[in-house]
């Protein structure tokens, strides 16, 4: 069997942005990097490392961005894809480099090879670790919780930043037990976290059969009982109301949601946003005003930005 491979000649500064599209929109298997700025920073390391940078084979202008789907994917519309967002991205008034695509396909075995050595321990917290399950980690206090996950899965493995600023909301809110909802829960890991930090009911949703399948195995490698996952399109067709709903999905489908919430919200609960990049974050705050909720906690990591919010008080 092939994996298909998408490269895309282009910027630093979409480097995120193209992660979590793949990861989120495409549903890839995967997804690895080569930057220029690693060439040059390792050279100016005070160490003994030495880059010569005339030497070393295709150096990047400034970003080789590579994404990773089966080989039966279709190839012609990725790239429309991957075009079309690049084009979105630019409107941004962010640079997308060359702004080149190409394809090709490897055996899967040359990726099954290498691929681990991207995926290690997350230390997130005192509360939380996230560990690849063929990794032997300690907690390093003694209430740290353990996220064990099957990387191979793709579907979010804790290292993005927009899944590092979901659960700092998860961990202020959860300070005594309550019932959460994950929406587009990929991988399971906000679901998991959840649970660990004390969650006394969890449901997850996605909108894609794989998804649910990725969860439903790393919830089992947790050995977690209270959390149901489901497939639905973000809240449609769940029933009930919980304390907290987090999300962790790109702004246009967060603006989807919005009008969801106040259904499926309790009584003083709250909602923890993240994937949003601060250039749509009005956007944001402008749809959960006219639906009756404001921002009580913006966290930003980067260009990234995650949102605690509540209903205004009438």
């Amino acid at each position: 069997m092939k994996l298909l491979v998408i490269k895309i000649e282009t910027s630093h500064e979409v480097e995120d942005a193209l992660t979590v599209f793949s990861q989120d929109e495409l549903k890839c298997l995967g997804t690895e990097t080569r930057k220029r700025s690693d060439f040059e920073n390792a050279g100016e390391q005070k160490d003994s490392t030495v880059v010569q940078l005339d030497e070393i084979e295709n150096l990047p202008e400034d970003l080789e961005f590579f994404s990773y789907f089966n080989e039966d994917a279709d190839r012609d519309s990725l790239i429309e894809s991957y075009q079309a967002k690049l084009t979105e991205l630019k409107s941004y008034d962010l640079n997308i480099g060359l702004n080149q695509i190409s394809s090709s396909y490897i055996e899967d075995k040359d990726w099954n090879t290498v691929w681990q050595k991207f995926y290690h321990v997350i230390n997130f917290s005192r509360h939380l670790a996230i560990v690849p399950e063929w990794e032997n980690y300690q907690p390093k206090f003694p209430d740290q919780k353990l996220i064990n996950l099957d990387p191979g899965l793709a579907f979010g493995t804790g290292g993005h930043k927009t899944t590092q600023l979901a659960m700092m909301g998860l961990e202020r809110a959860l300070i005594e037990p309550k019932s959460v909802i994950d929406v587009g829960t990929g991988s399971g890991i906000l679901a998991i976290a959840a649970s660990l930090l004390g969650a006394n009911k969890v449901e997850a949703t996605d909108i894609s059969d794989e998804a649910v399948t990725s969860a439903q195995t790393n919830i089992a490698l947790n050995h977690i009982d209270n959390i149901e996952v489901r497939k639905a399109s973000l809240l449609k067709d769940v029933h009930g109301k919980f304390d907290i709903i987090v999300a962790n999905i790109l702004a246009e489908i967060l603006l989807d949601l919005i009008p969801q919430l106040d259904e499926h919200l309790n009584e003083n609960g709250q909602v923890i946003f993240s994937g949003i990049d601060y250039l749509q974050l009005d956007k944001i705050k402008d749809a959960l005003i006219k639906n009756g909720f404001h921002v009580v906690l913006t966290m930003q990591q980067d260009r990234w930005v995650g949102l605690v919010i509540e209903r205004i008080e009438k």
